[in-house]
């Protein structure tokens, strides 16, 4: 609601008359498959597991995954990110939740590391940065001596 600070609620219906899955028009990440090079450093801060590497390029597996909230957009470096409005499946948190176990049994290759001193997100809290034109990430302990040198 304008002036509130409350957001108003995705507008949802039905996908047809049969009763099948609702829809809902809500803020859902799209890639631009032709600014994409496939890096995968979306992948790791869309918490939710949504994005995948699959034929070489970034992509939303399931909109459901997806919550909108953007994270994956400012770590990726040719800009093939974006958020659109458009009608999706509503966001899940359960699914979204198995789909993070999953992601942690597997030992996701595409783990995400500080650039500074090799840490990991199991063993420090990770911030995107940009780094000489470059996106990478920088743990807690490594932020201090980025900005003050």
């Amino acid at each position: 609601m304008p002036g509130t600070g409350i957001d108003r609620p995705a507008a949802v219906h039905n996908r047809d008359n049969s009763g099948g899955e609702k829809m809902a028009v809500r803020k859902v990440i799209k890639i631009d498959e032709e600014k994409c090079t496939g890096c995968g450093k979306c992948v790791m801060p869309c918490a939710e597991g949504a994005i995948e590497i699959v034929g070489g390029k970034a992509k939303v597996i399931r909109d459901e995954l997806c919550d909108g909230a953007g994270y994956c957009l400012g770590i990726c470096p040719t800009g093939a990110l974006t958020l659109e409005e458009r009608e999706a499946a509503p966001f899940n948190a359960a699914a979204a939740h198995a789909r993070q176990k999953e992601r942690e049994a597997a030992s996701d290759p595409a783990a995400i590391k500080c650039y500074r001193c090799g840490a990991g997100d199991h063993d420090r809290v990770l911030f995107p940065v940009r780094v000489e034109g470059r996106s990478e990430w920088v743990c807690a302990k490594c932020i201090p001596t980025l900005i003050h040198g």
